[in-house]
């Protein structure tokens, strides 16, 4: 048996209809949502009984997926969205772009912010970190050539 495929990413949020308006602007398809309820739940996660709700978004190529997750309960209990980018266990999503300029123009509508600068990476890539809805932390690639 061997590894079929990456499903998904999750993020936990705490304002879920404004992170997903926000993926929304970056090209993200919304594929669903749903309250996810009860013990059953909470046997996979380990919290017991839990209710969440969840969005699915989807790339447009269809292969990528994130999972936003707000809990209703039990309630979050850690806040990594501050910590800087190298901090172990922090995650960032790196999605790539055509257009990088025009991808920060519409984003920055949306409360984006850069983190550092927007460099180039030899003839390869733009590259730049944001700041996203509620300080999350996301890459962004615009292959050149």
């Amino acid at each position: 048996m061997g590894l079929k495929r990456m499903d998904n990413v999750g993020i936990v949020v705490d304002d879920l209809p404004t992170t997903i308006d926000f993926f929304r602007e970056l090209g993200l398809e919304l594929e669903g949502r749903a309250t996810i309820d009860g013990e059953w739940a909470g046997r996979i996660t380990g919290l017991g009984d839990q209710c969440v709700e969840i969005a699915m978004m989807r790339t447009p190529d269809g292969h990528g997926r994130l999972e936003l997750c707000r809990f209703l309960r039990p309630p979050t209990v850690a806040d990594h969205r501050k910590a800087p980018v190298n901090a172990l266990g922090y995650m960032r999503v790196m999605f790539a772009v055509d257009d990088i300029d025009e991808t920060l123009e519409k984003l920055r509508k949306r409360g984006a912010e850069l983190v550092g600068e927007l460099v180039r990476y030899g003839n390869a890539y733009r590259l730049c970190y944001i700041r996203g809805p509620e300080g999350l932390l996301i890459g962004l690639a615009e292959e050149l050539g």
